[in-house]
């Protein structure tokens, strides 16, 4: 069975760069003509929750956080400003190893989930270290595979 893992890529930094935003809804269904309007310009920084410097991102590897809409080679922003509470979406290090899972509770105590049911919850024993490293702010899922 795959364990689910992140690979830490860097802090992200501020950018000041503002994306148009089309005021049109793009439909997923049936084609319709397109409208040049733009309604406003928004910031990346601002719509993923940037914090820099306490902002940075990590690559999930493996299929334990699907219930969550995380897969296999997602980008997570990550804000380690922030305290984790119960349901949040983490990354934390297990005894070192590095991990996406969220903070739920098995009985009264505080454990890092799987949004998976073909995992067991993962309990955290007398003499394991749980570091929790921030939590997922929002996943970037890149649709085209090929450059």
């Amino acid at each position: 069975m795959q364990t689910h893992s992140i690979t830490i890529l860097g802090p992200l930094s501020t950018m000041d760069l503002t994306l148009p935003l089309y005021g049109y809804r793009v439909p997923a269904g049936f084609p319709s003509p397109a409208q040049d309007h733009i309604e406003e310009r928004i910031s990346l920084d601002h719509l993923l929750e940037i914090q820099a410097p306490h902002t940075y991102l990590v690559r999930a590897h493996g299929d334990s956080m699907i219930g969550s809409g995380i897969y296999d080679g997602d980008l997570l922003v990550v804000d380690r400003s922030a305290d984790a509470v119960q349901g949040d979406v983490i990354i934390a290090a297990i005894n070192g190893e590095p991990v996406v899972k969220r903070l739920g509770r098995v009985g009264e105590t505080l454990a890092p989930l799987s949004d998976n049911p073909l995992y067991q919850p993962r309990l955290i024993l007398e003499g394991d270290d749980l570091e929790v490293w921030g939590i997922v702010r929002c996943s970037l899922w890149i649709h085209r595979v090929h450059s």
